[in-house]
Order: structure tokens, then sequence, then C-alpha cells
């Protein structure tokens, strides 16, 4: 029961902490779960997210309950996916009753302005931090780049991309094109 209560609270923290979506929580997720705690390995957690991202849902949510599932089964996803929801829904609980007031205000406009650069540079951050473990190889950047020039130019839909890469990944590994 210690542990669940652990997961709950690590996750609340984490959640509470991060603005900016399961993307920019990669760091904070890094540090708690795989250098300070020993939950989960990094390679394990990128995993994890990577799984998060092209699964339905919130990639922190889902991360959040892969990792409370690996280490207490059933309960510790649940523990610790309440842990990681719990300050979203008390924060836009109280976000909402004040949200056109403050909105109108310029400082608060502002504010919400440097908000949303620090949030680009913690993703970036994130997007460096997946692509010097996932790129291993010519052809797994070549992958990735042609990727991103999908996702960018064209209209085929991401979930479509995700499918597309994961079936090549699978078909390069097979044949010896890739090593994992």
């Amino acid at each position: 029961m210690k542990e669940l209560f652990s997961l709950y609270a690590t996750f609340f923290r984490i959640g509470g902490l991060t603005f900016g979506g399961g993307l920019t929580m990669l760091p904070m997720l890094t540090h708690e779960l795989v250098e300070k705690k020993d939950w989960v390995t990094e390679d394990e957690l990128l995993d994890y997210y990577a799984v998060g991202q092209c699964t339905p849902g919130i990639i922190a949510v889902n991360t959040a309950t892969f990792v409370g599932y690996k280490r207490k089964g059933v309960m510790g996803g649940i523990f610790a996916t309440l842990g990681m929801i719990s300050p979203s829904l008390i924060i836009i609980s109280i976000l909402a009753m004040f949200l056109n007031q403050w909105l109108s205000n310029v400082w608060v406009s502002h504010a919400v302005n440097g908000i949303k650069v620090v949030v680009c540079a913690l993703m970036l951050n994130t997007i460096v931090t997946m692509a010097k473990k996932s790129i291993v190889s010519a052809l797994s950047g070549a992958v990735a780049v042609i990727a991103f020039l999908l996702a960018l130019f064209t209209p085929v839909p991401t979930v479509l991309i995700v499918i597309i890469a994961g079936v090549l990944g699978i078909i390069l590994y097979k044949t010896g094109g890739l090593k994992v």
C-alpha cells in the first residue's frame, strides 16, 4: 500500500509541476522515475512514452499508467494515473471559475505568451533527447526525416505515419537493415 501512495504522490508532483503537456514532461519523468526512484530504465521510459504517443489519450497519463502497472499491477496503474490527472483536475476547476476575467488582463496575456515560448523550448529538448536514443543508424534517421516531412507537408494523418513507420521498422529489423 505504501508504494501505491508513493506512485500517486510522485505522479501528482509531476502532474502539478510540469506545464505544456506530455512532451514537456519527459525531462521530469526521466529525473523522477529513472534517476531518483529507479522505477524504470531510460529505455523503458522511452518505450512507454512512444507507446503512450501511439495510443489514444494523453501521453503523460498513458506513461504514468504503464509505469504504475509495471510497479504494482492494475492498482499501480490506477494510482499512478490518478496521481497524474489530479493536479490538472484541481487547477482546471479553479481556473474555469476565473478564466474569462483573467484573459482580458494584459499582464496575464503577456505571461501566457511567455509560457508558450518556454513550452516550445521544453518540447524541443524532449525531441532532441528522444532522437538521440531513437535514431541509431542512417536508415532510422532517414525514416525519421521522411516521417517528419510527411507530417509537416502532407495531409497524411499522423496515426497512419506512425503505423507505416512501425511496420517499416519491423520489416527493416527482420531483414537486418535496422539494429536495436
